[in-house]
This record gives C-alpha cells, sequence and structure tokens, in this order.
C-alpha cells in the first residue's frame, strides 16, 4: 500500500507541474455554428530572431570584404606575371636577333676570307687575258670561276675616267693635266674588290689633277696688245 499510494502522488505532482494544454481544433464553433477561421501559427520569438538577422548581414559584409580583397590580389598578381612575361618575350627577341646578325657576320667574314685569297688568282686571270693567253679550256674554267665569285658577292672596281676616292684607290702615280676638272683616275695598275660593304683591296691608280691656267696665262690683259702683235710691231 504503501509502494502504491507514493507512486499515485508522484503521478499527482507530475499533472500540476505539467498542466495539460486542451485546444480545440474543431473547424465549426459549437456555441455560434459558424466556421472558425484557423489560427495563424505562433511566429519565432523576436529574441530569437533578432540576433539572426544581426548576424545575417554582418556575416556577408566580411565575406564579400574578402572576395573582394582576394580577387584584387589577383589581379595584381596576374599584372605583375605579364608583365615579367612581356618582358622575357621582348629579351628573347632581342637575343634571337643578335645572334642573327652574328651568325650572318661571321658567315660573310668566313666568305670574305676565302674570296680574299683567290684574288692573286684573279690577277693572274686578268693579266693572262691582257696578254691574250686566257683561251680554250683554261678560259672557259677562269670565266666561270669569276662568275661564280661575283654571284657570292664579290665586285670589282678601279675604272679609268673615275673620280679619285682615297678610301678605294691608293694613289702610286701622279700627273697634272688641264684636261680634267678634279683629281681622277687616269691609270688602273691594279683592280680593286669589294665584298658586300667591305672592301678587299684598294685598287692601285695613277691619279692626274687638274692643271691651272695656261690658256689663262697666255690671255692679254685688258688694255695690253697681244704678244704676237708687239712682236710684229717691233719688228716693223
Amino acid at each position: 500500500m504503501t509502494g502504491k499510494h507514493s507512486r499515485e502522488l508522484d503521478e499527482q505532482e507530475r499533472e500540476v507541474a505539467e498542466p495539460v494544454v486542451v485546444r480545440d481544433r474543431r473547424k465549426i464553433d459549437p456555441e455560434t455554428g459558424q466556421v472558425r477561421r484557423p489560427e495563424p501559427e505562433a511566429a519565432p520569438e523576436s529574441e530569437e530572431a533578432a540576433p539572426e538577422a544581426a548576424a545575417g548581414p554582418g556575416l556577408g559584409e566580411s565575406i564579400v570584404d574578402e572576395s573582394v580583397g582576394v580577387q584584387s590580389d589577383v589581379e595584381k598578381q596576374l599584372a605583375e606575371r605579364t608583365a615579367d612575361l612581356q618582358r622575357l618575350q621582348a629579351e628573347y627577341a632581342n637575343y634571337r636577333k643578335r645572334v642573327d646578325r652574328d651568325r650572318e657576320a661571321v658567315i660573310a667574314g668566313a666568305k670574305a676570307s676565302v674570296v680574299n685569297d683567290l684574288l692573286p688568282l684573279l690577277d693572274d686571270l686578268e693579266r693572262a687575258e691582257q696578254h691574250g693567253d686566257l683561251t680554250g679550256a683554261f678560259k672557259a674554267v677562269g670565266e666561270k670561276l669569276v662568275a661564280g665569285l661575283q654571284r657570292a658577292g664579290l665586285e670589282p672596281f678601279g675604272e679609268e675616267g673615275e673620280p679619285f676616292d682615297p678610301s678605294v684607290h691608293e694613289a702610286v702615280q701622279h700627273s697634272t693635266s688641264p684636261d680634267v676638272a678634279g683629281p681622277t683616275v687616269t691609270t688602273v695598275l691594279r683592280r680593286g674588290y669589294r665584298f658586300g660593304e667591305r672592301t678587299l683591296r684598294a685598287a692601285l691608280v695613277g691619279v692626274t689633277d687638274h692643271e691651272p691656267g695656261g690658256d689663262a696665262a697666255e690671255a692679254p690683259v685688258e688694255g695690253e696688245l697681244p704678244v704676237e702683235q708687239l712682236s710684229d710691231e717691233n719688228n716693223g
């Protein structure tokens, strides 16, 4: 009896501690007979919603700020890498141009060295032609050699009648004449050669300068008689 009585007391205390709420969910009011309107569900407490509303915008703003900062850093790094790449491309382009220029200079120098060793042979061919000894197969071989060297870039210079140029002519003879207006090549002792823009050998030439006034000295001065007339008068 004691145990049963204690359990009943516990149940009564639980019922008092936890009141039973009975909700009338009937759609028709039994007293008025009218249709009841559905009761709106209880909204969440303002105290719980307010912190969430307050925390939401703050968190969003921090995320936006961080994303903007990260994007700015990425754009800055991209600009730096692009500038480095452009600088490397420019340096590589200049390097290739310099290498190509040096290679062309080395090739031209090697060709000029070989052609320069063949110049005495060209002199012999030219002297043989002047003496009439360049005939037959020997002449054909010589013409092929000269034509091949000229196609490679060899160019002879030094002709009679061209103006004297001390940069490509070496004067070994000198004379004067009233028939020329200035220093002129009148004799070619050895032909000169250039290969491309490089002068392999200067031409040995004889130069004739202008001889001033033989005719001007013989012209009578105004008011004086010619020499021939004076001699005739003295003889008469």
